[in-house]
């Protein structure tokens, strides 16, 4: 699992500080944003010489494209209202 960051440099896009977290569901295994639905999705196979290199080169990855996303571009769904 990668190493959860918190990132508050675009709060001005977010409500409030956000942090990578872990999603596990049926359709997804990976990091995600924990204020928007931003979720990690790397462009091909880890790439390195070593388990551990490419370990490094994901999480790397990963946190770089976190910083740099803007939380209103990936806005979450409506939660559906319950009528009672």
């Amino acid at each position: 699992m990668p190493q959860t960051a918190t990132y508050s440099n675009r709060a001005k896009y977010c409500e409030g500080p956000r942090a990578l977290t872990w999603i596990s569901e049926t359709s997804f295994h990976g990091p995600a944003c924990s204020r928007c639905a931003w979720l990690f999705r790397p462009t091909g196979p880890p790439t390195g010489n070593s388990l551990t290199e490419m370990e490094e080169n994901y999480v790397r990855s990963c946190n770089q494209e976190f910083a740099a996303h803007i939380c209103t571009e990936y806005p979450r769904a409506a939660k559906p209202h319950r009528s009672a």
